[in-house]
């Protein structure tokens, strides 16, 4: 009889601690939640810059420089869309080293890689790197560079073989100019884009296809124009959040 309100008052001690486990453990999944988006239809928020991810960017487009170089001309709202979720690192290669140093890396249009540095990106990706290839087989992003132009970014993204390796095959399109298509659960808008094919889970428009290769992810996007958003003729609003959201979809 002495002993129960002992047992009592312990019990309520119990249950005092474990709605506070509950309460905490509530708001720290509320703040992954704020963190890292958990689906492609929902655009990702800004975070702060000691939380941000890593980001690696490979890229011929004129996304962090104009094409002159200027400090002026840099900071494409592509890049400052990237920046509000992650740590961006310009990369002008795929080699291992370079691939050390993250787990996450956007290539968007890039140029043609050496032979040895496509075998590091598919062992980085298959030892669980997480990708997202803009691949655009008829780029129409307008450059004051002259064709033959090194620095220009090329009209058609150069397969050496990575796609054909991973089982996919990239057309161009069968008539130019702007077209609306889903990227990220969204409505983006693209140009001239392409059409993906192959044994990956791929979109029903065939622009986008999603790539389980060994423990990693490739997502794979026939456009790059849609990147362009100050030049594109037509509604852009969901373009760059739709990019965010397939990038926190492969952070998963």
């Amino acid at each position: 009889m002495t002993d129960a309100p002992v047992r009592r008052a312990a019990r309520v001690r119990g249950a005092a601690r474990a709605r506070a486990a509950a309460m905490l453990g509530a708001g720290l999944i509320a703040a992954a939640g704020l963190a890292y988006v958990t689906d492609r239809k929902e655009a990702a928020d800004p975070v702060a810059a000691s939380a941000k991810p890593a980001l690696m960017l490979l890229t011929t487009l004129p996304l962090v420089f104009g094409e002159q170089f200027g400090l002026e001309g840099g900071g494409s709202p592509a890049l400052k869309a990237l920046e509000t979720r992650y740590t961006v690192t310009p990369v002008g290669v795929t080699d291992a080293e370079t691939l050390r140093q993250g787990r996450l890396l956007l290539m968007a249009h890039p140029i043609a890689q050496p032979a040895e540095a496509l075998v590091d990106l598919d062992r980085w990706v298959r030892e669980g790197g997480r990708l997202l290839l803009l691949a655009d087989p008829a780029l129409e992003w307008p450059s004051e560079r002259p064709l033959g132009d090194p620095l220009r970014p090329p009209p058609a993204f150069a397969d050496t073989g990575l796609l054909r390796h991973w089982g996919l095959g990239l057309d161009a399109p069968d008539e130019r100019g702007p077209k609306l298509r889903k990227l990220g659960g969204q409505e983006v808008l693209t140009n001239s884009p392409g059409a993906l094919a192959g044994r990956c889970p791929i979109s029903r428009d065939g622009l986008v296809a999603h790539c389980r290769i060994g423990k990693g992810e490739a997502t794979i996007v026939a456009d790059a124009d849609l990147l362009n958003v100050e030049d594109l003729d037509g509604p852009t609003d969901n373009n760059l959040d739709a990019v965010l959201a397939e990038l926190a979809a492969l952070e998963r």
